[in-house]
């Protein structure tokens, strides 16, 4: 249901060089009942799907490396950030594009996901709602090395953890990933490792 206090005046186009970036200026009532114009900026980068991987015998999960230029802009010296396997939806549902993902980045073929929830990770700026998922791996679900897309100059490194030291990795700031803390710490609230 549409929200009968918010009246979109005008969008401008600021960027669409990546993904999108839309100047939006708009009516807000206000609770007091007065009507205040206000402007945003907001980035459409499409909705995305996150999973953790996680093996109950061996006690690791599959984590990914890679390079992240916001973040090496933002103070981290390598840009090299450890997270879950992620990607864009493109107009995949959430479920098969995160199998796809799965595949492509970490090497693993797995056919069973169990979707935990959905998140806005930074809703004062960013469009993008995140499926999260986990799913169990066994070493005979590995098809190939992974690594993700050469053609998206994806180059990614795959990491076998365990789980203990992935906890141990949030306390230290390895894993500073807001999306992989979340799925670490569900496996944990949910004693499921």
């Amino acid at each position: 249901m549409q929200n009968s206090k918010i009246k979109i005046v005008k969008t401008e186009i600021l960027s669409d060089n990546w993904y999108t970036l839309n100047k939006i200026t708009y009516e807000k009532s206000k609770r007091d009942g007065t009507i205040e114009t206000q402007s945003r900026e907001a980035y459409d980068r499409g909705n995305g799907a996150v999973i953790l991987l996680y093996n109950k015998n061996t006690e690791t999960v599959i984590l990914t490396r890679q390079f992240r230029l916001p973040t090496y802009i933002n103070g981290n010296s390598t840009g090299m950030l450890i997270e879950a396997c992620a990607g864009l939806l493109d107009n995949d549902n959430p479920e098969e594009c995160i199998k796809r993902e799965t595949e492509e980045e970490t090497g693993y073929q797995i056919s069973q996901v169990e979707k935990i929830y959905e998140a806005y990770m930074s809703p004062g700026s960013v469009t993008e709602i995140l499926h999260f998922f986990i799913a169990a791996y066994s070493e005979e679900m590995k098809t190939t090395d992974g690594g993700g897309l050469e053609e998206e100059g994806e180059d990614i490194e795959v990491l076998e953890i365990p789980f203990d030291d992935t906890l141990r990795m949030i306390d230290t700031g390895e894993i500073k990933d807001a999306k992989t803390i979340m799925l670490l710490q569900y496996l944990r609230i949910k004693d499921i490792m």
